[in-house]
């Protein structure tokens, strides 16, 4: 943990430490592009990308590039993000050649692929407590240190019941339950990253282009791992945005997702050579309802490859 402490203090900022105004005079002709996987979110992108346009394009010119990524939404998500001024494309016709696959790792895999700025900030679709500093605190790190490569947000995520009442620190419980230990036990140098598993964080395009997206709910910790190995910790960095706010999934969801993780962990244990197995684990998981009645669910994550190196086979072909 020594570890941890040297890289923390001088890695963790938090967003007023970067003022928008000051981010325009190290930006120069670094372009940004903002990502918003989206599926079924039409109470919330169009609200999220209104702050990012009036603030971050024409207020003051931070932001080069809004894209929204409809995963395949059975609701008015598209319209409402185009209407409030984003670019938006359907997760499945980007790379169209390609066999589609599902979950939100698939539409930030296609959002990289899609986008064209030289930092690309990701932010989940679903917030209730978005504002410009969500945008702005995530690239400062990288327009100010060229040796900064990677930002991830961290944040308070209280937890709103069904009676409305606010539970401070209540939210994250997929973080706190499931990812969090396994960090601490096979990553510890990634023990200080206060919210691995959030969708918020900021990156430089050179490096997302060179490792592979997990297709599910497993991308954020595969992504932190896998970056960690690329770049080392002293390139990461985390800036703290306040509190942060979504709707809530059911247990159920909840369960679903700790799956994905705990397979996307194997997975990444496996590559490393640090766990070896005669054969892969399982990947359904027998869920019981209320009733009694039992549902059994598919967890298996899919993977999609570093995007350099399919450009480069294309180029080769």
């Amino acid at each position: 943990m020594s570890r941890v402490q040297e890289w923390y203090g001088p890695h963790s900022s938090t967003a007023a430490e970067w003022p928008v105004d000051a981010l325009i005079l190290a930006k120069g002709t670094t372009t940004v592009s903002v990502v918003l996987p989206a599926r079924d979110e039409e109470s919330t992108v169009g609200d999220i990308v209104t702050v990012i346009r009036r603030d971050l394009v024409e207020r003051t010119p931070l932001v080069d590039e809004i894209l929204v990524v409809d995963s395949n939404s059975t609701d008015a998500t598209a319209e409402r993000a185009r209407e409030a001024g984003a670019r938006v494309v359907a997760q499945n016709e980007v790379l169209p050649q390609l066999p589609q696959l599902t979950g939100k790792g698939e539409a930030l895999w296609k959002g990289l692929a899609e986008s064209s700025g030289d930092l690309v900030v990701f932010v989940d679709a679903d917030l209730r407590s978005f504002g410009a500093h969500y945008i702005s605190g995530l690239v400062g790190p990288l327009l100010v240190d060229a040796d900064t490569h990677f930002v991830k947000a961290t944040y308070e995520r209280p937890y709103t019941g069904a009676d409305g009442i606010v539970q401070r620190g209540g939210g994250g419980r997929v973080t706190e339950l499931v990812a969090r230990p396994l960090i601490n036990m096979f990553w510890p140098e990634l023990a200080g990253f206060g919210q691995p598993l959030g969708g918020e964080y900021a990156a430089r395009r050179a490096v997302l282009e060179q490792v592979p997206f997990v297709t599910e709910y497993g991308v954020e910790l595969g992504l932190l791992v896998d970056l960690h190995e690329l770049i080392g910790l002293d390139a990461m960095a985390q800036v703290d945005l306040g509190h942060r706010t979504h709707t809530h999934q059911s247990m159920a969801a909840l369960g679903r997702m700790a799956g994905q993780i705990l397979l996307t962990a194997w997975s990444r244990l496996e590559r490393q050579g640090r766990v070896m197995a005669s054969e892969p684990p399982a990947h359904t998981l027998l869920q019981f309802g209320l009733d009694g009645d039992a549902d059994l669910v598919d967890m298996a994550v899919a993977e999609r490859p570093p995007l350099a190196s399919l450009v480069l086979e294309e180029d080769v072909a």
